[in-house]
């Protein structure tokens, strides 16, 4: 039982950490405790993608998942809580290194997200950066989106304990 125990994935114990870099940028890192391929899965595959997204402390779940992970292609994810709903165009994708897309919800010139996964010893550097168009529109976003991504990354964290535990990497 004790060797098993050994092999199985754990959660990382890495702080998610959210910094304002310029009046425009807002960057997001965090160390997940899994390979690349598998983190960018989770990004990546809407039924993995559903599992963590939205944060649990808010009561609220992704109702609607749709991706269509490619150059030109378009997500929507549509919350259950006030009909919220968040979409946009994939600019860049990179399997297991980066993806980049639009945030479109909020009309033209809505930030660009850029995610980037680096592979190290069978775990992922993970930067989430986030490209407003002009100070206003950062200040304007506020941090409220930005203070959930903590909570957001450690869902992430035991999803990839899970997807570790039953596919058997380490």
């Amino acid at each position: 039982m004790d060797a098993r125990r050994q092999r199985e994935p754990t959660p990382m114990k890495n702080l998610t950490t959210v910094e304002r870099k310029s009046g425009r940028e807002l960057v997001t890192t965090r160390t997940f405790n899994g390979p690349a391929r598998i983190v960018f899965e989770a990004w990546t595959k809407p039924e993995l993608f559903k599992r963590w997204w939205a944060p649990k402390s808010m009561g609220m779940s992704l109702h609607s998942c749709e991706m269509d992970v490619r150059v030109g292609g378009k997500y929507r994810l549509e919350f259950e809580h006030d009909s919220m709903a968040f979409f946009g165009t994939y600019l860049e994708v990179t399997p297991h290194s980066r993806l980049v897309w639009t945030n479109e919800e909020g009309g033209e010139g809505g930030p660009v997200t850029t995610v980037t996964f680096e592979e190290k010893g069978g775990k992922t550097l993970l930067v989430l950066h986030e490209l407003y168009p002009s100070k206003e529109a950062l200040d304007a976003a506020g941090t409220g989106a930005a203070d959930m991504m903590g909570e957001t990354f450690a869902q992430l964290d035991e999803l990839l304990v899970n997807l570790g535990a039953s596919v058997g990497w380490s």
